[in-house]
């Protein structure tokens, strides 16, 4: 079975949530953890391990770590990436939700809209540049990738 079981965010370093922030996390893995594919390439010709697996994020020394394990808590992956290539699209993506987030308390529909498809074009980047960055480290699809960026965000939030 290839695919997370489990994730944990290592948020223990970072300022507390908004609660827009809090629920975006909140769904984001609940989606996660009901749909996602996450498969371990074969690397340097050793096996590997079969999932489901357990999925920790963390940021450490200004990189995103990945850090995948069995369901029997046996090391399976780890991944280090540098945070630099998220920065303007969390930045971005940051900004528009904020964006978002007032429209909704005030402005019509339509504009409400209008913000909403920038917001989903953002987050659509972002996934993209993380599927990017796994190449070849771990095969994800487009959905785990958008769920997955948006918890990059959250630890980027107070990283």
């Amino acid at each position: 079975m290839s695919r997370i079981a489990h994730i944990a965010l290592d948020d223990s370093n970072l300022a507390p949530p908004t609660p827009e922030i809090e629920q975006e996390r909140k769904v984001a893995i609940f989606d996660l953890l009901e749909d996602n594919t996450f498969a371990l390439p074969p690397r340097d010709g050793r096996a590997v391990p079969d999932g489901p697996y357990k999925l920790d994020l963390s940021i450490r020394e200004k990189r995103l770590v990945f850090d995948v394990k069995t369901q029997g808590d046996d090391p399976a992956a780890e991944f280090h990436l540098s945070l630099s290539p998220f920065r303007q699209v969390v930045k971005d993506y940051y900004q528009i939700c904020e964006s978002y987030f007032d429209a909704v308390k005030t402005a019509a529909p339509a504009q409400i809209e209008t913000i909403d498809m920038a917001r989903r074009g953002i987050h659509n980047e972002g996934a993209r540049i993380l599927e990017e960055r796994l190449s070849g480290k771990v095969q994800i699809d487009n959905d785990t990738a958008r769920r997955l960026f948006t918890l990059v965000c959250v630890l980027h939030f107070g990283g």
